[in-house]
């Protein structure tokens, strides 16, 4: 099931998060303005989860914590790039 829900939030992230924002207490408390969330809704859905969830499990700043922050943005920034590049052909 947990893998399921995993494959979910990397294929629908945006849909997560509104998920997350409507259903459960998930964001309460980790952001002190809506620009930041909504920011991070609208260019980097995937690391607005990632850095949520990091902050939110109290993960110390150490290694693995920047390989997932340094994945979720490779992977938002692929997906845009990648979106520019079937649009071009």
């Amino acid at each position: 099931m947990a893998c399921l829900l995993a494959v979910l939030v990397l294929l629908f992230p945006r849909i997560a998060i509104l998920i997350l924002y409507f259903f459960t207490t998930f964001f309460n408390g980790l952001f002190e303005t809506v620009l930041v969330p909504f920011l991070g809704f609208l260019l980097l859905p995937l690391t607005l989860l990632a850095y949520s969830w990091l902050t939110k499990t109290g993960h110390p700043v150490d290694a693995i914590y920047l390989v997932v922050m340094i994945v979720a943005v490779v992977i938002d920034l692929g997906l845009v790039e990648g979106g520019r590049r079937s649009r071009r052909y």
